[in-house]
């Protein structure tokens, strides 16, 4: 049985402290290695480019290219990392728009160490990773209400069958494959094939942008 590849990131972040402790937290897990570190978008695009980052953990508000125009560029790379951005949430109101532009999920800064490290491997494995109390509170107050697209979202949703449907709900709260594999009862392998099914239907090219989905549709309650 051949060993686990280790996952490359790259650390974004234009405070210097901030990108050395994340560097050297990282770093004590055998499974990660850092492989780049940028002070800004711009340079973040660059080193994403020179080296084969699997996921990177991203600032939103950055110089000369913030962390939403960083990821918008990032997702065009033929090796397009994911990513995960870094808030302090109560201040940075474009947490919302990073999410919409294909980052796969956030964390708060002072988030648990060991919840950090966690992110990274659910991330690298193709799962969406929220802040479990924020992603609700962020999601309904930079989502409220009816948007342009709204009513596509809804009439997409609709095509998705009432099993695809408990999925998503899921999904939408932040669960990973192997917590909607248990809530509903079904091999996890199954879940792949309807998250799957879900992104293809709903036209969107990741897990948090279902969840925002779900939320135009109305299909998630407000807190």
């Amino acid at each position: 049985m051949s060993e686990a590849r280790v996952i490359s990131t790259m650390v974004v972040d234009d405070d210097a402290l901030v990108r050395l402790a994340l560097t050297d937290l990282l770093a004590t897990d055998a499974g990660i290695e850092v492989v780049a570190q940028a002070s800004d978008g711009l340079q973040a695009v660059e080193e994403a480019a020179a080296h084969r980052v699997d996921v990177a953990l991203m600032d939103v508000r950055m110089p000369r290219l913030d962390g939403i125009a960083a990821i918008t560029r990032l997702r065009t790379l033929p090796h397009a990392p994911r990513i995960i951005t870094l808030t302090t949430f109560d201040l940075d109101e474009y947490v919302y728009e990073a999410l919409a532009a294909g980052a796969d999920g956030f964390l708060l800064k002072d988030s648990d160490p060991a919840e950090i490290l966690r992110a990274v491997h659910v991330v690298a494995a193709g799962s969406a990773m929220l802040h479990p109390s924020a992603a609700r509170r962020l999601i309904d107050r930079y989502h409220r209400g009816a948007r342009p697209g709204a009513s596509a979202v809804r009439g997409r949703v609709g095509r998705l069958t009432p099993r695809e449907r408990d999925v998503l709900a899921l999904l939408a709260e932040g669960a990973t494959n192997s917590e909607i594999a248990g809530g509903l009862r079904m091999s996890e392998s199954t879940v792949k094939a309807h998250v799957s099914r879900i992104l293809t239907t709903l036209e969107v090219g990741n897990r948090v942008q279902a969840a925002l989905a779900a939320r135009d549709a109305g299909l998630m309650p407000d807190t």
